[in-house]
């Protein structure tokens, strides 16, 4: 076998059928990447922002009860 043919023939079907399709897929990721969120995504995001703020006040209202019933919990951490 000859240097070309082993690593020729692979090198043309790398060049021809993947590195098209993969230039294809990478720059149309870039693309949705670019145009930034959709109307969904940022009705989840807007959804997730006002859940986090919920649950930091019920945290608050959590440690503020565990301040008045007992001082000494954030040492027992």
């Amino acid at each position: 076998m000859d240097f070309e043919f082993i690593f020729g023939v692979p090198l043309i079907l790398f060049l021809t059928i993947v590195a098209p399709i993969w230039l294809v897929l990478h720059y149309r990721s870039k693309k949705q990447i670019s145009q930034g969120l959709t109307e969904e995504e940022y009705m989840q995001l807007s959804e997730l922002s006002e859940l986090a703020d919920k649950m930091a006040d019920r945290i608050k209202t959590l440690e503020a009860i565990l301040d008045a019933e007992s001082p000494d919990w954030r040492n027992k951490l």
